[in-house]
Parts: C-alpha cells; structure tokens; sequence
C-alpha cells in the first residue's frame, strides 16, 4: 500500500472514532439525567427501602443542586447530540430522549409530592345544622380567641396540611397518613409568618418545605431537619382529636371545615382510613398491639414521653399513670374513638367516668375538662396523640411502653 493510501485511511478512520465519542456521550448523558431524576425522587417518597436509609442529607443535596446536575448533563446531551444525530439510525437516540423526557414528566409531575396531594383551593366551614359528615367522623379540632373549629381528617389526610386562621391567629393544621399523625402549628419562622409546601418525606414522616429559605421541616415534631433553617422548631398549637358528634357536644358553636370541590374525588368517602379500615401497605392498621401499625396514645412530659396502647385503652378507657414523674390520667370517650389526657392534682386522685362526664370526688368535669360544678376549676389538658406505634418509637426512641 502506498503512503498516500495509508494517510487518506487515517484521515477517514479518526472522525468515525470522534463521532463515536461524541455519541457515547450523549447516551452518558441521557442515562445520568434519568438516573438522577429518579434518585431525587426515590430518597423523599414511599418507595422500596428508601424510607429506612439514614438519606435525608443526600437527598437534600440533590434536590439543593439538581439545576447544576440537570444543566450539567443537559449539555453533555446537547454537544453529543450534534454526533449522534449524523448518524443512519437516528430512532435510537429519538427514542431514548423521548423515553427520559416522559420519566422527566412522570417523576416531576405527577410522582412528585404536592402534585399527587395537593391543597384547598378553597377552606370553608359550615356550622351543626349543614354539617354534612357522619357523628362518627373524626376531626381535629382546634380552639383560640372564642373560635372552635374542626378539620375532618378524611379531607386533611389527603390535603396533608391546611392552612387557615382560627380566632385571628394563623394556623397550619396538618397530618401524615403513613403515621397517622395529626399536628397543629403556628406558621411562623423566626417571627414571620411563612408558607409551606409538600415536598415528600422522610423514616414515613411527611415533610414540608419553606417557601424562603427551601429548608425540610418534619411534619411529626414541627422541626427543621435539613437546609439553612436546620434545629429551628415551629410553634406548636394544642388541638384535640374528636367524632363530630363529640365535637358539638362540647362545642356547638364549632365549625367544621367543608369538602373542597376539586379534590373531592381524592377524599377518603367512606373514612376506611380514620376507622382503621384501609387496605394500602403504608396505611394500614395492625388490628392486635405493639405491631408496626399498631394504634398507640403517645405523651410526652419534658423529655420523658410513653406510649399507651390502643387496645389497653379501649378495654380500660380510664388510665391513671405518671409520665416524668407527672400524675396524668389518660382517657376514651363513649365513643371509642375520642381522647383526651390530663394532668392529676396528685398521685391519690382517682378519677373515673360516667358516660363521658369526669368525677373526681365531689367535683364532675365535661370531656374537654371543664368544671361542671365550679367554674373557676379547670382541668390541665396534657397533649396527647394517636400514632402508629412505629412513628411513635422512631421520633420517641427512648419511649417507655404503658404495662411495661
């Protein structure tokens, strides 16, 4: 062969191996934006083995700087694209950018938290004669300034937060469903009232995110977990969990939140959830005690906090004990499904209950512990929640068990 022939084939073969280098390119560039599409969603949702992986902080990272990894790989796509574009199979490369930009969509708009729960359009309240709900439904209800009112969990269960006023003082009343947990707090960070968002969660615990500084506030203890605001703790506000029927019994002037007309179609109608009755793995309920989904009472006093089970309280429905070396006195309603926990004047006082009315000696107290007979006496409401027992244990991990 000739030297002439020898040099005009290399001169052939080397921009057939910079084009290849140029395609590989874009195909790295293609799969490392999907990959990390799908690993900013896996780490903040309910999805195989993510919620038991010690991620918060990785998963803070890429979601902190997914425009430098999206503009990163982007280009790499753009400068390969202009190689493998040249090429005669184009389908390929077309079906592997369609491919990833579907994924891009599902992942961002519809796997991603506040586009699959989604808030109020509009928050409205009706009061007893056009409340709508069954006696049983269960609320939380929430009280300042004169005003009573009460956010059915059906509607707060999808919503995961509401935000709202109650007598003039701003509110955001929330609740996971994997937890089962239900939280009130002040919407305020460092004196400023602030919005917030579903941004996924984190060990089965919703999170929300601050709309100015974008840190991960957890929705079980109202505390900044991640980003700038990290150790801040929201304001939280007391609140009550009853039935409907409770509720007006108690209070009935109270107003209860109604349906929102958009996302009617997402509610829990028949209340599977708040009557133990849902059949999803994460909402489930474990009928007998101290199982994952087991129902559970949880109180803390200072930094001692116990765990009381649901069945023990059903079968007992009075529950004298002490918490931090607090005398309190846990107690079920007639219903079966309304709770409430108060402080003991003394380790020696007994109470017991009659149809929901509180006697302690001469003196008889409603179920919200207000003196029917002195109406300068009034019980000290103790807060107390109903979780899964596995929420409570997680967030409380030297919780101690009620009959241990």
């Amino acid at each position: 062969m000739s030297p002439t022939n020898r040099e005009s084939r290399m001169v052939t073969k080397e921009p057939a191996i910079s084009t290849a280098r140029w395609s590989t390119l874009y195909y790295v560039g293609v799969a490392s934006l999907l990959l990390f599409e799908v690993a900013n969603i896996y780490f903040i949702m309910p999805m195989p083995g993510s919620q038991r992986m010690n991620s918060l902080s990785l998963a803070y990272f890429l979601y902190d700087h997914r425009w430098f990894f999206r503009v990163a790989f982007g280009v790499a796509i753009v400068l390969g694209g202009m190689a493998v574009f040249r090429g005669s199979r184009k389908w390929v490369p077309v079906a592997a950018g369609l491919f990833t930009l579907v994924a891009i969509y599902l992942l961002n708009f519809k796997m991603a938290a506040d586009h699959m729960f989604r808030q109020p359009e509009n928050v409205t309240f009706a009061g007893r004669e056009k409340n709508i709900l069954s006696d049983s439904s269960l609320v939380i209800c929430v009280k300042h300034g004169g005003e009573v009112k009460a956010y059915p969990i059906r509607y707060v269960v999808y919503h995961h937060q509401v935000q709202d006023e109650v007598g003039g003082l701003p509110l955001i009343i929330t609740y996971c469903s994997v937890c089962r947990t239900g939280r009130v707090y002040e919407p305020r960070v460092r004196g400023r009232l602030e919005k917030f968002r579903l941004v996924g969660m984190d060990h089965f615990n919703a999170m929300f995110e601050d709309a100015t500084t974008r840190s991960w506030w957890r929705q079980v203890n109202g505390e900044a977990v991640t980003g700038p605001l990290k150790g801040e703790v929201l304001p939280e506000y007391a609140c009550e969990q009853l039935t409907i029927k409770k509720l007006f019994q108690l209070y009935p002037q109270a107003m209860v939140m109604q349906a929102d007309e958009p996302s009617k179609s997402a509610y829990d109608s028949l209340a599977k959830f708040e009557r133990g009755k849902s059949e999803g793995d994460l909402t489930r309920t474990d009928s007998s005690s101290w199982q994952e989904k087991s129902w559970v009472v949880g109180i803390q006093i200072g930094q001692a906090s116990k765990a009381y089970d649901w069945n023990r309280l059903k079968k007992d429905r009075v529950i004298h004990d002490e918490v931090d070396g607090k005398p309190i006195v846990v107690l079920l309603s007639d219903d079966g499904q309304s709770f409430a926990a108060f402080a003991r004047p003394s380790a020696a006082d007994v109470f017991s209950i009659n149809h929901d009315t509180l006697q302690l000696g001469a003196s008889r107290f409603d179920f919200s512990g207000r003196s029917l007979t002195n109406p300068s006496q009034q019980l000290k409401k103790i807060p107390a929640f109903q979780e899964f027992w596995h929420s409570w244990r997680t967030f409380h991990p030297k919780t101690s068990r009620y009959g241990e």
